[in-house]
């Protein structure tokens, strides 16, 4: 556990470091002599005093015209995985208690159920989650390299140990028909686990991931049964792998399957340099793939017929969610974490230190990005110079999200809540484009026009235009007679004028470019495809 402790510690520090500011652990906190601890007969009785308002949080749960946040009765469980069941329940793990929680939206109510075999004081990261069709719900433990299977019928729980080759962790988790299909982030392979296996030999598939050394993040399956999937090496780069799960299958059951050659079922797609982390991974209706790149501001499709790559940009992150009170931050990103497909074809992410639950429409080209309302000051730049910490700012760690319908559950690790997206709540602006494309040649330039109209009762104040490109070969300014802040009142309608120029250095292609704007709870945008030719 302490190599793999290290690594976690590693990795997420790296990440957290490279957005401009130092954060501890989001797995183990700073190691003490002589700690103070305050004993409560809480889950807070984890961490020394001194920590506790960073990963305990407010528990206080707070609310926009579009989010409503719940706070759970238990303080500091560290809610992390989240999905939601036939009957619109949401279950969650917490992994400061070693237990599932279920939210019941309708009477508004938690509960919890306990893990009497869960070791008293432990921790452990649970990324993975699903429901399934007999009622049971299946996560994964990093800490134990487990495996568990919840029955919400007689409320027990079974442990499944998982392959351990040294350096293992079960991240992410899906049923997938009549197999359940786990990534396993540092020991490099796929397992496929049979969910109707019984007795303590629990049978599973390890299918190594074809290139060696690297970390296996998030999987997709498409139309065909094929699995898509990254490997990466942190900060150096990687591959999309798609993966023949039938035809290895078919093969397994006729031969030896240590003779198998992996390769034979397998396509290498190699990623573009600017992916650099691609956590998440999804599939749209039409077969694009969708990765979400958790050391930047953006997210890429894939198509599999043309083999291109395609990057977008999100908003920039609001100062409220970094603070920046010591100048620190000098470029803030967003990083995209975890990103799935829900039933009308849009894209969903969590933007980790942007604060945001993003949904994208890939029909329309717009991205529209929900401020949650909780943050805590401990995972920001929101500490003054005479030590006073800023109100309203930093993070909630919101690291996972399940969709029912038209609503977007999220959970905040650091702020002991869970929370809802409401995505059918009409929008206050919108957005009027001249075209949503234009073709330019390196070196040229041309205008383009679009109209923010306010379609809300209420007066807003203090519009923030988003302008943001993906090259730096790519540029955006405004007219001189166009203001980068603005007012917008009930029923107004602000022509906003730019203009596109694409550097002598550029390289042919299509990207995008997102126009719009920010509000304090919301932003509203679309993206302008620009073909360079």
């Amino acid at each position: 556990m302490k190599k793999k402790g290290l690594l976690i510690v590693l990795f997420f520090g790296g990440i957290m470091v490279t957005s401009g500011f130092g954060l501890q652990s989001m797995m183990i906190p700073v190691d003490e002599d002589n700690p103070q601890i305050t004993i409560t007969g809480t889950p807070a009785d984890n961490f020394p005093d001194e920590q506790r308002s960073q990963f305990c949080g407010s528990s206080i749960a707070k609310s926009t015209k579009f989010i409503q946040e719940f706070s759970i009765p238990t303080p500091c469980t560290n809610p992390l995985a989240i999905v939601a069941d036939y009957d619109g329940n949401v279950w969650f793990t917490e992994t400061n208690t070693g237990n599932l929680g279920k939210f019941d939206p309708i009477t508004e109510t938690f509960t919890e159920y306990e893990n009497p075999t869960w070791p008293d004081g432990t921790r452990s990261m649970m990324w993975g989650i699903d429901y399934g069709p007999d009622g049971s719900v299946w996560f994964t433990d990093e800490t134990y390299d487990s495996v568990w299977k919840f029955s919400s019928i007689d409320e027990t729980y079974v442990r499944l140990a998982y392959p351990n080759e040294g350096n293992s962790l079960p991240q992410k988790l899906k049923i997938d028909g009549s197999k359940i299909i786990i990534n396993d982030f540092t020991g490099n392979k796929l397992t496929l686990l049979d969910p109707n296996q019984s007795g303590d030999d629990v049978n599973y598939l390890s299918i190594p991931s074809p290139v060696d050394n690297s970390v296996t993040a998030d999987f997709t399956v498409d139309a065909n049964d094929n699995i898509w999937f990254t490997n990466w090496l942190f900060q150096q780069g990687g591959v999309l792998v798609k993966f023949n799960q039938n035809g290895y299958l078919d093969s397994v059951a006729g031969s030896d399957e240590q003779s198998l050659p992996l390769l034979d079922f397998v396509k290498i797609y190699e990623l573009p340099k600017t992916l650099l982390t691609p956590n998440g991974a999804t599939i749209s209706d039409d077969g694009t793939i969708w990765l979400a790149d958790t050391t930047s501001s953006s997210f890429f499709n894939f198509d599999p017929t043309t083999k291109e790559f395609i990057q977008y940009v999100t908003a920039d992150p609001i100062l409220d969610t970094y603070g920046n009170q010591t100048g620190i931050v000098k470029s803030p990103i967003s990083r995209p974490y975890w990103i799935e497909t829900d039933d009308q074809g849009r894209i969903i992410f969590n933007a980790q230190t942007a604060n945001n639950i993003s949904v994208m429409d890939p029909k329309s080209q717009s991205l529209i990005e929900y401020q949650i309302p909780s943050k805590n000051p401990h995972w920001g730049d929101c500490e003054s110079g005479t030590g006073v910490i800023l109100e309203n700012c930093g993070l909630s760690q919101s690291f996972d999200f399940a969709i029912s319908g038209e609503k977007i559950w999220f959970s905040e690790w650091v702020e002991n809540n869970i929370g809802v997206v409401d995505t059918s709540i009409t929008l206050p602006v919108e957005l009027q484009f001249e075209t949503d494309s234009i073709t330019l040649t390196p070196g040229e330039s041309k205008h383009l026009n679009f109209l923010v109209l306010s379609d809300s009762q209420d007066d807003l104040f203090d519009v923030l235009l988003i302008r943001n490109t993906t090259h730096e070969f790519l540029d955006v300014t405004l007219d001189h007679n166009t203001s980068e802040i603005f007012q917008l009142n009930s029923g107004d309608s602000i022509p906003i004028h730019t203009n596109i120029s694409v550097g002598d250095n550029a390289v042919t292609g299509t990207y995008k470019i997102l126009l719009g704007v920010q509000l304090s709870d919301i932003a509203v945008s679309k993206f302008v495809t620009v073909t360079i030719e």
